[in-house]
């Protein structure tokens, strides 16, 4: 994957987030919200260069190449989720997932930088539809994989919307509140949906997304 591949899709990465506002949900003006994020460019470029970054994935709407994620300490999900959309329709929280902000990332999952970040060689789970998170989860960790965060489900759904499609969609098995809920996002009024799902229990339409890496 050459860098200039990496430069322009992050362009179109970021120019996305600021067109949907994001630099003033951060109480930013545009050119600091770059800043914020350049340093993301940077590892990007050291990880196409490692081979971290995986030359020869074909982008998909099942899995792509890397998505930048701006962490919790500068937006909440609850800011951003509406934000998202499909077809034009925008992005919602259910109403019986409202304390989605409170969910925090598992211990085995820990997120390189509170501020910007990207996910490498993300999937959005196709091999684990149908199969419990209780036990996906456990697949996903011995491929040498990670379980995504909701932070990090919702800035894949910004920006890789059409990665949302009937009885394909995704839980994010990374991200807990002490109970037995695990988030997901799928599609509810044909626009995006934030909920939950039950650990315990298995949906066809419902896979469990993860990356190899984050940065």
């Amino acid at each position: 994957m050459a860098k200039s591949w990496v430069n322009g899709e992050f362009d179109r990465q970021v120019e996305t987030l600021v067109g949907l506002g994001y630099p003033s949900l951060i109480a930013h003006g545009g050119s600091s919200f770059r800043r914020l994020v350049e340093p993301v460019r940077e590892r990007l470029q050291a990880a196409a260069s490692s081979a971290l970054l995986p030359r020869d994935l074909e982008q998909t709407r099942e899995r792509v190449a890397f998505v930048v994620v701006i962490g919790r300490k500068q937006v909440s999900v609850t800011q951003t989720m509406p934000l998202t959309s499909l077809g034009g329709r925008a992005g919602w929280v259910s109403a019986d997932t409202a304390d989605i902000d409170r969910f925090e990332p598992i211990d085995a999952v820990e997120v390189p930088d509170p501020d910007a970040y990207a996910l490498i060689d993300v999937s959005r789970g196709e091999d684990t539809l149908g199969v419990r998170p209780n036990d996906a989860i456990v697949t996903i960790i011995e491929a040498g994989r990670s379980p995504l965060t909701v932070d990090e489900g919702v800035a894949f759904v910004t920006h890789f919307p059409d990665s949302l499609e009937k009885n394909h969609c995704f839980q994010l098995l990374a991200s807990r509140v002490g109970d037995k809920r695990v988030p997901g996002i799928w599609i509810s009024e044909r626009r995006p949906k934030l909920g939950f799902c039950w650990a315990g229990n298995l949906h066809t339409w419902l896979g469990a997304a993860s990356c190899a890496a984050r940065v």
